[in-house]
């Protein structure tokens, strides 16, 4: 008979193995969290290595992602789609097994880990899909979505100030079905972390409204089980299990020490940790009979099966939920969405609307919203001014999510947090989430956001108060090199939209970018309505298009503009052109979108004969080179901004006409 420790010394060997094969890696954790997780893996966890997306599946997050063998050796050893030989290859190039677990790239794994604490925080925002799904959709006799998250966690997890945001918000909405299992075992890459972590972990937690259960031995498979069922036997508040290990369990000379942390163990280490466990079997070889205690195939089949056999009758006794329910997995749109959003794009445009952007943009959510059950939004205690708050939006976070009709997140005061548990609404699946705050505090959020390009996650970032033009806030307030910092962001889309036309399309384009994310920047002050043509209207989804060309005659200039700036560079080109010199205007809400486009068509838009470009952004200058060259010009900023009135701002800062026609005369020559 097989027992716990052996299948959880499998674990151990292959982390070692792996590790040293690499020549780099953490075999710390994953030979010290070996024992818990074996526990979990094969008495609690439901999930079906045949279907890594199975909908009802239990979620499996390691925040504590540098010791990302730990997962793919229980994803081998439970019968995912990873075979050997990726292990073999663990951190080489295009391997399926990164450094730290990688979204998309390995089957079972949920999301993208390796900054710390973010992977506790989108456990939270799986937990809350969870949650939030379930109201919306379950129904007496007919509990379709039913499952729990679980995370693992290390100190470096607690000591990064995300876990604070997170695991507070966690306790207020009461996320029941949410375990988390800390590593406590005393060791970081410095050393002994009692020099520099200090906290009550467990009366932190249980100020935050979690359910802890403390002084759990990590390594005694039977305490393990009891912490769990006591947790998962509840519902009322989300659990913390503290479980004291040792980092490195086995290595006896290395472990509970940090020379076990980030590095290999060595070749004589690892000799005698197989003798100290008495692991007597050759790298990367596994007998029959582990394999057989770890084989999670069969019953993750009967679980599957039973779940869809209850979704057949739930589909029998509610079938128009059924078919949402399975539209929204699917992550498809409604199928009337383009129609009406098409026409809601035209109407603005007919109409016309002088509203600030972040007016238009809530005007978009008031079109949109009715239309997409799966919008899922927030804003961090800036509701009334992100105007990220529609007509229907109702609550989400609270007990009941607002009777199934929760569509709404009070996030409070914390940015990073709420990024990243968008992100995990995300990823659960049968939501597209939103989330905002002025855009000067993007930074608070950034690695988030970074995390949301890199998984990738369908998050949409809602920034508002996008320039100088916030006024009299002052410069800590007002974002200057913010808008450049996010278009640098790879397989980001960051738009800035001049009017509630663009601000409409902007919302359209970052609702269809299915898996991946989007950055929508509007305005606190009022901007003019743009006219446009039919044609016009429809190039403004590829990122950059011509607004105005002079009628009857060849610019002999181009000025880009965005956002505020477009109506700027209307004025100003209007000017040139009662002063004899013809000018094309482009707006560009999008510069990724653009960039993507046919060469034919960036060529039609910016042609290559035109060298006399004039790009106009209240924000960092430098961004705009690669489009006007050298032998253009920029209006842009240079400095931080300023406290007092915008309009006094934008012209002590060049944000003329006179400053505009000036710099178009002097790229002409």
């Amino acid at each position: 008979m097989t027992t716990r420790r052996e299948l959880a010394n499998a674990v151990r060997a292959l982390a070692m193995d792996a590790v040293e094969a690499a020549k780099s890696g953490h075999p710390g954790m994953p030979m010290g969290m070996a024992d818990i997780a074996e526990v979990l893996w094969n008495d609690f966890l439901q999930h079906n290595p045949a279907n890594p997306k199975w909908p009802n599946r239990d979620r499996f997050l390691l925040s504590n992602g540098h010791g990302s063998m730990l997962q793919y050796a229980l994803l081998h050893l439970a019968g995912y789609d990873l075979p050997m030989a990726e292990l073999k290859r663990f951190r080489q190039l295009h391997s399926k097994t990164a450094g730290h677990p990688e979204y998309g790239h390995t089957p079972g794994v949920e999301t993208t880990t390796g900054p710390l604490g973010q992977g506790l925080a989108n456990a939270v925002g799986f937990a809350l899909a969870e949650k939030v799904l379930a109201a919306h959709f379950n129904r007496p006799d007919h509990a379709v979505v039913d499952h729990h998250t679980y995370v693992f966690l290390g100190d470096g997890c607690l000591m990064e100030g995300i876990s604070h945001e997170a695991a507070s918000l966690a306790g207020t909405w009461a996320l029941g079905k949410l375990v988390a299992i800390y590593d406590d075992n005393g060791i970081s890459i410095d050393g002994e972390v009692e020099g520099w972590f200090t906290d009550d972990t467990a009366k932190r937690f249980e100020a935050y409204g979690w359910n802890v259960i403390p002084n759990v031995d990590g390594h005694d498979a039977e305490a393990i089980k009891r912490a769990i069922t006591q947790a998962t036997a509840q519902s009322d508040k989300p659990t913390l299990i503290c479980a004291r290990t040792i980092i490195g369990f086995g290595a006896p000379h290395k472990q509970g020490k940090e020379e076990s942390h980030g590095a290999p163990l060595g070749k004589d280490e690892i000799a005698a940790a197989r003798e100290q466990l008495g692991w007597n079997h050759p790298p990367f070889e596994i007998p029959a009979d582990i394999y057989a205690g770890w084989d999670a195939k069969s019953k993750g089949a009967e679980r599957e099966k039973a779940w869809n056999d209850a979704l057949d009758a739930y589909a029998k006794a509610h079938p128009e939920l059924a078919a949402e329910f399975k539209r929204r997995l699917a992550g498809e749109l409604p199928a009337d969405w383009v129609d009406k959003a098409q026409a809601y794009i035209a109407r603005m445009q007919a109409e016309g609307p002088e509203v600030a952007s972040r007016k238009a943009s809530q005007m978009a959510l008031d079109a949109f919203g009715p239309l997409l059950p799966e919008l899922i939004g927030g804003s961090a205690d800036l509701a009334g001014s992100n105007l990220t708050k529609w007509k229907g939006s109702k609550d989400a976070g609270n007990g009941n999510s607002s009777e199934g009709q929760g569509n709404y997140v009070y996030y409070g005061v914390r940015e990073f947090g709420m990024t990243a548990i968008a992100n995990g609404l995300a990823l659960h699946g049968g939501f597209i989430p939103y989330d905002a705050t002025f855009l000067v505090f993007s930074d608070y959020a950034r690695n988030a956001v970074r995390m949301s390009a890199l998984i990738p996650a369908h998050a949409i970032h809602v920034y508002t108060h996008d320039s100088i033009g916030l006024g009299e806030d002052g410069p800590t307030h007002q974002p200057v090199e913010h808008l450049a910092s996010l278009r640098y962001i790879p397989n980001n889309q960051v738009w800035r939209p001049c009017d509630a036309v663009e601000s409409a399309v902007c919302w359209k384009a970052a609702i269809e970018r299915k898996g991946n994310p989007a950055c929508l920047v509007f305005s606190r002050q009022a901007l003019k309505h743009q006219q446009r043509s039919e044609q016009q209207v429809a190039d403004i989804a590829r990122g950059a298009y011509v607004l105005s060309d002079p009628a009857d005659t060849k610019f002999k200039a181009i000025i880009i503009a965005t956002g505020s700036e477009v109506e700027l560079a209307m004025e100003a080109a209007r000017t040139l052109g009662q002063q004899g010199t013809p000018v094309r205007v482009v707006s560009m809400p999008c510069t990724e979108v653009f960039d993507e486009q046919p060469p034919e068509y960036r060529e039609g838009i910016l042609p290559a004969w035109c060298r006399a470009r004039v790009a106009v952004e209240a924000a960092t200058a430098d961004y705009w080179r690669k489009y006007v060259g050298l032998d253009g010009e920029v209006i842009g900023m240079t400095s931080f901004g300023a406290s007092a009135p915008a309009p006094q701002l934008f012209e002590h800062f060049g944000f003329t006409v006179t400053s505009v026609v000036d710099a178009v005369k002097r790229t002409i020559g």
